[in-house]
């Protein structure tokens, strides 16, 4: 899979499981199965809040890319 990434949990049901938090069929918020980098809250999710996530991940994601090729870098 290519790196590096960044995930984005858009709305309370990804973020938290929201008002399906009690079912017997789920494990909680996206989180629990994969690592999420930034979450936007909200049911439904105001599309300025979709927008500021996105960017915010898009400075993670610049971050993360520095960080992977000053350890290739490194490991060279």
């Amino acid at each position: 899979m290519v790196e590096p990434k960044v995930v984005v949990a858009c709305g309370i049901c990804a973020c938290s499981a929201g008002i399906f938090h009690d079912c017997y069929n789920i494990i909680g918020g996206v989180d629990k199965a994969i690592p999420v980098d930034v979450y936007v809250p909200g049911c439904a999710v105001r599309p300025e809040a979709i927008i500021d996530g996105v960017v915010q991940g898009l400075a993670i994601l610049e971050e993360k890319s520095k960080a992977l090729a000053a350890s290739k870098k490194k490991g060279e």
